[in-house]
């Protein structure tokens, strides 16, 4: 049952709204002055709080200022004396929504709805970010991994661009995405943009978009991901497989800021930060003629390397307990036990696929293993089924 708190120095006003609200099962606490009100909010949770302007002590809009401070949920305010000053002021504030008496029940109830609703999408939006955080954390405690963190939290608060390196299965989205979520363009797009996984025909459309009719798939105009990316962070994963005459493009976006869509004509500005990652050593590609260097010095402002797993050892009991208990809730089964001679053995492996790999293997002992994973089990388990 949701919670109200209905603030009004006048008896009769809160005594009506108690019996509306309880009618429509709301359950109601009541406060006459300011003093009360600040104390309530502060001990106790609600859903909504309706709050009179007029009232001695403190008014309402000092009310609305201390309590944001100490809650969360949405202030309706409430006046019999309003002005149109008075309305801009208290939603200025952060109020949800300003009335006034006499009250309109329906507006009022559809009001009291709304406000719930917005709370409860802002408390669903929260949580859906705490998972997406934490489904790219970068989990383990070594030095080798602490240096990249170091470096992250360095970069981060920058527009610098900056290059990843590591080979496959390290984490390098992980660390772009770490560097936009500490970087002032957090709440702005992060794009991502496979370059291996797109085609050297399409992946000038994709980056710098399309207009209707400019080759025979063009059915439409599309924005590319340079212009999604406005005001927030693209990330090129896998750029030394990009094509040449995409690769100058690119530069070229660098260097002015700006795109233009195939098939158009009007240059559009962009405001975008790059991270760039390869599991190639591009100074080879270089050399090969697979990669310009003037794109790399563009790119390698700041250089971040991503270590192996085989270099941090000492993380892969931290890694193990993380996907355990990851699997453990995803499938609702009680973690399987594993011995400390199979946690040795699973340090002895290679895992050249890295931490992907390292992922993969714990997920198939989590499967196959009942109540305890022992070292037998991980030499068996630890390559793919046939």
């Amino acid at each position: 049952m949701a919670k109200v708190l209905v603030i009004d120095d006048e008896k009769s006003i809160r005594n009506s709204l108690r019996e509306i609200l309880e009618y429509e099962k709301y359950k109601v606490e009541e406060a006459l002055d300011g003093d009360e009100a600040l104390e309530k909010i502060h001990s106790t949770p609600y859903d909504v709080i309706l709050c009179d302007i007029k009232m001695p002590k403190k008014d309402g809009v000092e009310i609305l200022t201390k309590g944001m401070e100490m809650t969360e949920a949405p202030f309706i305010m409430i006046s019999g004396h309003g002005t149109i000053e008075t309305a801009v002021e208290s939603i200025k504030k952060g109020a949800f929504d300003y009335l006034e008496k006499p009250l309109d029940l329906n507006r009022l109830l559809v009001t009291i709805r709304n406000a719930m609703d917005k709370s409860q999408l802002l408390n669903e939006t929260k949580i859906l970010k705490k998972k997406v955080s934490k489904k790219y954390e970068m989990i383990g405690e070594s030095p080798q991994l602490q240096e990249v963190r170091d470096m992250i939290d360095k970069v981060a608060p920058t527009d610098a661009r900056v290059l990843i390196s590591g080979e496959n299965g390290t984490g390098k989205e992980l660390v772009a995405r770490q560097i936009h979520e500490k970087s002032p363009r957090a709440r702005a797009p992060f794009i991502e943009v496979n370059c291996a996984a797109i085609p050297s025909e399409l992946i000038e459309s994709e980056l710098f978009g399309h207009e209707k009719g400019s080759f025979t798939s063009a059915v439409k105009q599309r924005k590319g991901d340079f212009e999604q990316a406005d005001g927030g962070t693209i990330f090129l994963d896998e750029i030394g497989d990009m094509s040449l005459s995409a690769q100058a493009k690119v530069l070229r976006t660098l260097e002015e800021n700006k795109i233009t869509r195939i098939g158009g004509e009007k240059e559009i500005n962009v405001d975008v930060r790059v991270i760039a990652a390869s599991n190639k050593t591009l100074k080879n590609e270089i050399q090969k003629g697979n990669f310009r260097e003037d794109l790399y010095h563009r790119l390698s402002v700041i250089i971040i390397r991503v270590p192996p797993l085989k270099e941090r050892l000492d993380d892969i009991p931290v890694l193990v307990e993380h996907f355990i208990n990851e699997f453990s809730s995803s499938m609702a089964k009680k973690p399987p036990e594993i011995t400390d001679e199979a946690m040795q053995e699973l340090q002895n492996l290679p895992w050249t696929g890295n931490i992907r790999e390292l992922r993969n293997v714990i997920e198939r002992l989590f499967i196959l293993c009942d109540e305890q994973i022992k070292p037998q089990d991980v030499k068996k388990l630890s390559q793919p089924l046939e």
